[in-house]
């Protein structure tokens, strides 16, 4: 691939009324510390489709969506040193951040004082282009935000590590899950699907709570010891103060009091899936107990490759179902109605 500016195709849309199509844009030329990427899969996000079609305000069209990325290093800047011809690298929901602030210097570039470059649909720090996502043949990153895909790894399925992966490990890690901890996980989807499979695999003891009772087994097929079924009011009762953690993916605004009475003395409720306002609570549900609540995002790029070195050496993926690029927009449908177990992937060989 040359070092100046090279032409992309890739699939974005234009409005948010309108499908995903076929595109063609410019990629910038290689700075000193970027690296080239051919792409070979990527990951579909819910917020791709949030921000395709504008749920959360914000997206500057055209946008190509994409953050969960694997690929073939084709070309580095003169002064890369971390990754070479040939690598097989993966990046993420970011790919720059200003590298100088505590958070950055302590390895939390996304809390980056200045802002993190999002991977799609953020302007860049250097000339003011938006960025484009992994719904592309390749992609120009800082070296930095590239992570190793570790040797033996499965690449067809590393793809949603990078966002679904990391959003999930990087709580379990900040409130140190362990062999001695009783685990929660609430809601069986993209992320609730990592969360039991990286609990288990840390030596939590897991329990799945779910609303739908047929997901009981595909749960424990993914890991977890137990199942409760939160609309079932004896089981909830009978799990009252059971727990040292729970991890929240439910994806939208909803009631935790239940949840929280779940959790046992200074017990901890961690919040990733739901972005919208949530209604109140009963402050009594956290005062008694000591119990808290908070939320988490993804990790900075040190704790990101860890997970992906974590996953490596205990055999842990996602369960995946491969697409088309073209197929994209019949995926975009079935995820609303959560039709995948449990991410789509896209092969970037087909369809492009």
């Amino acid at each position: 691939m040359s070092s100046g500016p090279t032409i992309a195709k890739g699939w974005g849309t234009d409005a948010p009324d309108q499908p995903l199509r076929p595109m063609e844009f410019e990629r910038r030329a290689l700075r000193p510390d970027d690296v080239a990427i051919r792409i070979t899969y990527a990951g579909i996000c819910h917020s791709d489709l949030h921000t395709c079609r504008n749920d959360w305000g914000g997206t500057r069209y055209p946008v190509i969506p994409g953050h969960e990325i694997v690929g073939t290093v084709t070309a580095v800047g003169n002064e890369v040193t971390r990754h070479r011809v040939g690598d097989t690298v993966a990046v993420g929901c970011m790919v720059d951040s200003c590298m100088e602030c505590d958070q950055c210097l302590e390895g939390w570039e996304v809390f980056c004082r200045k802002g993190c470059v999002q991977t799609y649909n953020s302007k860049d720090y250097h000339d003011g282009t938006v960025s484009k996502g992994g719904y592309t043949d390749h992609i120009v990153v800082r070296d930095h935000f590239c992570c190793k895909v570790p040797d033996g790894m499965d690449v067809s399925k590393v793809a949603p590590l990078l966002c679904a992966g990391i959003t999930t490990y990087s709580p379990l890690r900040q409130y140190n899950v362990g062999p001695t901890t009783k685990v929660a996980v609430v809601g069986l989807g993209g992320l609730g699907h990592m969360g039991v499979k990286l609990a288990a695999a840390m030596g939590a003891h897991v329990t799945m709570i779910t609303t739908t009772p047929s997901k009981g087994e595909d749960a424990r097929a993914l890991g977890a010891h137990d199942v409760i079924i939160s609309t079932d009011a004896e089981q909830m009762k009978a799990a009252s103060t059971r727990f040292d953690f729970i991890l929240n993916t439910i994806p939208v605004s909803h009631e935790i009091d239940g949840y929280l009475q779940l959790l046992g003395r200074s017990g901890r409720m961690v919040i990733v899936g739901a972005l919208t306002p949530m209604p109140g609570f009963v402050g009594m549900n956290l005062i008694w107990w000591n119990r808290a609540v908070g939320g988490s995002a993804i990790g900075g790029i040190p704790e990101t490759q860890e997970m992906l070195d974590f996953c490596a050496a205990k055999g842990i993926y996602p369960d995946v179902e491969m697409i088309r690029m073209d197929e994209v927009n019949d995926a975009y449908e079935r995820l609303l109605k959560n039709d995948v177990r449990y991410r789509f992937v896209i092969d970037m060989e087909k369809g492009l």
